[in-house]
């Protein structure tokens, strides 16, 4: 078996769970892209990456407490795994490797 990789919608959203931490939910999730990326997003695509996340041992997912503004639905909280971590700075490393080949984006 070959080593996994991430895909890029896969990778943002595994970023934004470590950024977010205690308050990472698909709802927060998504507000998040479309503020930071400007990016549309449909929260339906952020729930079914958060579940094959989870599969992958990426992440887990456990229920917070009911809120009034939820009619007392309670919240999928979701943290990221020392092996989400660690694809997480494998990508990054593999990233900055690259762009470092790039001229236009060296610094000095």
């Amino acid at each position: 078996m070959g080593k996994e990789y991430l895909g890029e919608f896969e990778e943002l959203i595994l970023t934004l769970v470590a950024a977010l931490q205690d308050d990472a939910y698909g709802a927060a999730i998504a507000e998040e892209i479309e503020t930071r990326m400007k990016r549309d997003v449909n929260l339906s695509a952020v729930h079914v990456t958060l579940y094959r996340l989870e599969d992958k041992g990426h992440i887990k997912s456990s229920l917070g407490g009911g809120t009034k503004e939820r009619g007392g639905r309670r919240k999928r909280i979701y943290t990221i795994t020392s092996a989400g971590m660690a694809m997480l700075r494998a990508m990054k490393e593999s990233r900055v490797e690259l762009w470092k080949l790039v001229p236009q984006l060296k610094i000095g």
